[in-house]
């Protein structure tokens, strides 16, 4: 993972979302560290599972670092004003399911399948904005 991680990271913009989806232990919050260590953190980078928003603001781009998976409704993300910090940040958001229809459509989704085993399987869905920068040759 850290090869993929800085790779995205290289390749990260202000405005852009990364929709991290996978069952627990398919290596979500993994790749989030891979991507911040490429960006330049080198501090520890806990679980947002019960902050939900873990934020990184001295890195090249700023980061929030969002977990989803105890949200009920998608409706309850709207309190996490997560669209102010795309002005000129970035969000890595693991359960990007737990939005529904309120997900970002210019998001790179990436799904991690493989928990728990050696073997890990990694698929996308690419958007326009993200044409020439996905998938990096690693």
């Amino acid at each position: 993972m850290p090869a993929l991680g800085r790779a995205l990271a290289e390749r990260l913009q202000p405005g852009d979302v990364i929709a991290l989806s996978g069952d627990l232990g398919a290596g979500k919050t993994t790749l989030a560290r891979a991507i911040l260590a490429g960006l330049g953190h080198e501090g520890e980078v806990p679980s947002p599972t019960f902050t939900l928003v873990q934020t990184y603001e001295d890195l090249r781009l700023p980061v929030a670092h969002v977990d989803l998976y105890r949200l009920d409704l998608p409706e309850e993300a709207d309190a996490l004003a997560l669209d102010d910090f795309l002005v000129d940040g970035v969000l890595l958001v693991e359960w990007p399911e737990r939005l529904g229809r309120k997900i970002w459509p210019e998001r790179l989704w990436l799904r991690l399948d493989g928990a728990g085993g050696t073997d890990r399987r990694l698929t996308w869905d690419c958007p326009r904005a993200w044409e020439g920068r996905w998938p990096p040759a690693l």
